[in-house]
């Protein structure tokens, strides 16, 4: 289905880490911060998969691009209130460096000529 698909890989296992390193947030956390970046992550692979079977992609994948920056910010607060350790935090850092890498390489290529 979408695993020629490199994108949604990387994606789908970035989800992979984060639900269960959300659940060892604080508990009053893990329904506001984690829930938050739960839902993102959820729609961020939902909207690539959408774009890959729309003619028109590009409005997809700027939907997608403008939420894995909200993931970054999320996960860049989460570390900063200590619920996410910096070996964890640079690790989810580099999944969505790489990902938002292959984002811009497929909204480049969809974009008008």
């Amino acid at each position: 289905m979408y695993k020629d698909l490199i994108i949604f890989e990387k994606m789908y296992e970035l989800n992979l880490w984060l639900f269960p390193m959300v659940n060892t947030f604080p508990k009053a956390q893990r329904f506001v911060l984690g829930q938050q970046i739960q839902t993102l992550a959820l729609r961020i692979t939902m909207g690539i998969m959408r774009a890959n079977v729309e003619t028109q992609k590009l409005p997809y994948l700027k939907q997608v691009s403008v939420e894995l920056d909200m993931l970054r910010v999320l996960t860049r607060l989460a570390h900063e209130l200590r619920f996410m350790s910096t070996k964890q935090y640079e690790f989810v850092s580099k999944k969505v460096t790489e990902i938002g890498r292959l984002l811009g390489g497929w909204i480049k290529s969809s974009s008008p000529k």
